[in-house]
């Protein structure tokens, strides 16, 4: 999580599985790109782009 992560929003990502060294990909994007559906372990994770932006992430090609 960043560092200036409200506590709840951070634990609450962490509870759903959002946890270091987890592998995320982006499903599918809204049409006005908010908000975004993800791909974490073995089910799909919708988050608004305010709450996405507190998970901190490395891209890997």
């Amino acid at each position: 999580m960043t560092a200036d992560a409200p506590p709840a929003v951070a634990r609450r990502l962490e509870d759903l599985g959002l946890t270091s060294g987890t592998t995320v990909d982006v499903v599918r994007r809204a049409p006005l790109r908010d908000p975004v559906v993800y791909r974490v372990k073995d089910y799909e994770l919708c988050l608004r782009r305010a709450q996405a932006a507190c998970v901190l992430a490395l891209e890997i090609a």
